[in-house]
């Protein structure tokens, strides 16, 4: 039995590229074009395994020679079983990240199917409060910050794609040598609304970790 090494983000890249062969393969009459799609797909998903194995290699890379609907979906089924899901937590943990907020709303962590998880992210609407919770660097971290729906679609920074979004904004921990005793240094941007949509589409997690790195290092 393989142990599991597909996250949620390379798993979403999987389907976006399997998505376009899949496309390709049923809308195309030119040979040449299909065959350009056959090779390419495969290789922008390799990019996201720099460290896969051979046989993920073999498997990553399977999808290239599928030709029919019922093949593509049989694929992307068949590697429930090799994704890796984010970290189960507690209550009590995810109020430790957070110990300035004295009544801390959590998501309902036992609903959640954690293989489609990339990060833990919830509202508190009450408090137009957003909360964002990541393993970066081998920590769990949490962030926390300032909830601004906008009433409108946009581009969120963290999937890219076009959703209802909100601005988000958060104040960094970091703050130079010489800073007087008040200072400080919020950043912001626009995300989804939903985080379970952004979950859904994310397939990179560059912006994500370079915005958490921001604030909490």
């Amino acid at each position: 039995m393989r142990t599991p090494f597909i996250r949620n983000h390379q798993l979403n890249l999987i389907k976006k590229q399997v998505g376009q062969l899949q496309q390709a393969c049923t809308t195309v009459s030119d040979p040449k074009v299909i065959e350009s799609v056959r090779s390419n797909a495969p290789f922008k998903v390799m990019e996201a395994f720099p460290g896969a194995t051979e046989a993920e290699q073999k498997l990553l890379g399977s999808f290239a020679s599928l030709n029919t609907p019922k093949e593509f979906q049989s694929y992307l089924q068949s590697l429930e079983d090799d994704m890796l899901p984010f970290e189960k937590v507690e209550e009590k943990q995810l109020k430790k990240l957070f110990p300035k907020v004295k009544k801390l709303k959590v998501p309902d962590l036992a609903a959640m199917d954690l293989r489609y998880v990339t990060y833990l992210g919830w509202t508190d609407i009450a408090a137009n409060k957003m909360f964002l919770v990541y393993r970066l660097n081998d920590r769990l971290v949490g962030v926390e910050g300032r909830f601004t729906p906008v009433q409108k679609k946009s581009v969120c920074f963290l999937c890219n794609r076009h959703e209802e979004v909100a601005l988000f904004s958060a104040v960094t921990k970091s703050r130079p040598a010489n800073a007087s005793p008040d200072y400080y240094k919020a950043i912001g941007n626009y995300m989804c609304v939903n985080s379970e949509t952004c979950n859904k589409n994310i397939t990179n997690v560059t912006m994500l970790e370079r915005f958490i790195s921001d604030i909490v290092l």
